[in-house]
C-alpha cells in the first residue's frame, strides 16, 4: 500500500516534467537576457554604476506600485538594511516565524538584535495570526508606549511576515496586530514578485517590503533583492548607507557615517530588467503548471497540492505537496524515490528555532509550524515546464 501510493507521486510528477533531470527551480532566459547582459559587458559598467540599476529599480517601483525602490545585493542585505533603518538595537527582539529561510532570521542577528520565533498556520505557510495576538496578549507588558518581553525585558519592537511560496499571509491582520503593539512591519516578500493579496502587491502593506532576485526565483538577477518602501526619507537613507554611505563630491571619497558595499551591480541589473519584461509570461506559465498538478493530484487519496489562499492571487514560485495526516511519515520515503528519479524536490525547512545558532531564542507554542515541517515538501516549479 504504502509503494503504491509512492509509486503514484512519483508517476503523476513524471507525466507533468517529462523525461530529463529536473531541478526543482531553473531560470528562464532568452535573447533578450543575453542581450541586455552583454550591452553591460560592452559599457564597462558592470559595477553598482550605470543605467540598468535605476532602469531596474524605476521599472520594478512601476510593476509593484509603489513610491521608491533600491536595489541590492540580496534578499538577506535587504531585511538588514530595513532592519537597520527603522532602527532596531541590539538590545530589541524581533517577531519572525519559526518556518522561513534562514536567511530572514539571519538578517536579524547581523543587527545584534534576539529573533522571537512565532508559529504559522498550514492554511497559508504564514504567521497564525490569531494564534499570535493572543500569546502576545501573555507576553507582553507595556511601559510608556512601548511593548516589552516580561521574561527576557527586552523591546519587541518589529515583526517580519514572510510570504511563503509566493503566496500571501494574513497580512491585514498582522497589521492590525502590528498597530496594537507599536510594531514596525517588515515583510519578507523573497518569493512573492507578481503575488497580491486583494489585488494590492505583497510587499507594500507594512512599513518596507523585501525581495529576492536570486537564480532560483521567478525572475532573477543572478543574485540580488530589492526595498520597496513609501517613505522618501527612509528610502534616502536606505540608498545612501547601501552606497558606502558616501557623500557626493566630484573627486573626494567622504563617508559620513559606517555604510555598506551593498548596490546591486549594473551586470544584475541589466539581466533582472530583461526579466521583468517577462514577468506576466511567466506568471501565466507557473498558473498553468499549478492547473496541471492539481488536476493530475486530484484524484489521488492521501495528498493535496497547495491553492492559493482566499483573496491571494499568487505567483505559485514553488509548487507545494501537503500528505494527508496518515501518510505524513512518507514523505522522506517519497523524496528518496523522486530524487532516484531524477527528480529534485526538497522538503520544507526545518524550522530555524530548531538550529543550533537560535535554539535558545524566545518562542512560542510551534505547533504549527512543525505540522507544516512535517507534512509538506516542494516539487518541480520551473516555468519551462509549461512555456
Amino acid at each position: 500500500m504504502k509503494q503504491k501510493f509512492i509509486s503514484k507521486i512519483v508517476k503523476s510528477i513524471k507525466k507533468i516534467t517529462g523525461p530529463g533531470v529536473h531541478q526543482l527551480h531553473e531560470p528562464s532566459f532568452s535573447k533578450e537576457e543575453v542581450k541586455l547582459v552583454i550591452n553591460t559587458i560592452k559599457s564597462k559598467f558592470v559595477s553598482s554604476a550605470g543605467k540598468y540599476v535605476s532602469d531596474f529599480e524605476n521599472n520594478f517601483k512601476k510593476f509593484v506600485k509603489t513610491n521608491n525602490a533600491i536595489a541590492v545585493v540580496n534578499g538577506t542585505q535587504a531585511i538588514f538594511v530595513s532592519l537597520k533603518v527603522l532602527g532596531v538595537k541590539p538590545n530589541d527582539e524581533i517577531l519572525v516565524p519559526a518556518l522561513t529561510f534562514v536567511g530572514t532570521v539571519n538578517a536579524i542577528s547581523y543587527t545584534g538584535a534576539t529573533p522571537h520565533f512565532i508559529d504559522s498556520s498550514i492554511s497559508n505557510f504564514g504567521i497564525d495570526a490569531e494564534k499570535l495576538d493572543n500569546y502576545l496578549k501573555s507576553v507582553l507588558i507595556k511601559r510608556k508606549g512601548k511593548y516589552y518581553n516580561k521574561k527576557t525585558k527586552k523591546r519587541i519592537k518589529a515583526i517580519i511576515p514572510v510570504h511563503i511560496f509566493g503566496h500571501a499571509c494574513e497580512i491585514e491582520s498582522i497589521i492590525r496586530i502590528a498597530k496594537k503593539y507599536n510594531l514596525k512591519v517588515i515583510e519578507d516578500a523573497a518569493e512573492a514578485v507578481g503575488s497580491y493579496y486583494k489585488k494590492k502587491h505583497l510587499g507594500t502593506f507594512g512599513d518596507i517590503g523585501c525581495f529576492s532576485f536570486n537564480g532560483n526565483k521567478i525572475i532573477t538577477t543572478g543574485g540580488g533583492g530589492m526595498i520597496v518602501l513609501r517613505s522618501k526619507t527612509l528610502a534616502k537613507k536606505i540608498k545612501h548607507i547601501t552606497n558606502t554611505a558616501k557623500l557626493k563630491h566630484k573627486w573626494e571619497y567622504i563617508h559620513d557615517e559606517v555604510g555598506y558595499n551593498y548596490r546591486m551591480p549594473n551586470i544584475n541589473a541589466a539581466l533582472g530588467l530583461a526579466q521583468l519584461k517577462k514577468i506576466s509570461l511567466f506568471l501565466k506559465a507557473k498558473r498553468k503548471l499549478f492547473n496541471k498538478y492539481y488536476r493530475e493530484f486530484k484524484n489521488i487519496k492521501g495528498i493535496n497540492i497547495f491553492k492559493e489562499p482566499e483573496k491571494c492571487k499568487s505567483n505559485y514560485w514553488l509548487q507545494t505537496i501537503i500528505l494527508d495526516e496518515e501518510k505524513a511519515s512518507f514523505k522522506n520515503l517519497i523524496l528518496k524515490n523522486l530524487r532516484n528519479s531524477k527528480i529534485y524536490c526538497r522538503p520544507v525547512w526545518k524550522l530555524i528555532s530548531e538550529l543550533k545558532p537560535y535554539r535558545n531564542c524566545p518562542k512560542m507554542n510551534l505547533s504549527g509550524s512543525k505540522e507544516i515541517y512535517k507534512k509538506s515538501f516542494n516539487i518541480p516549479s520551473s516555468q519551462d515546464l509549461v512555456l
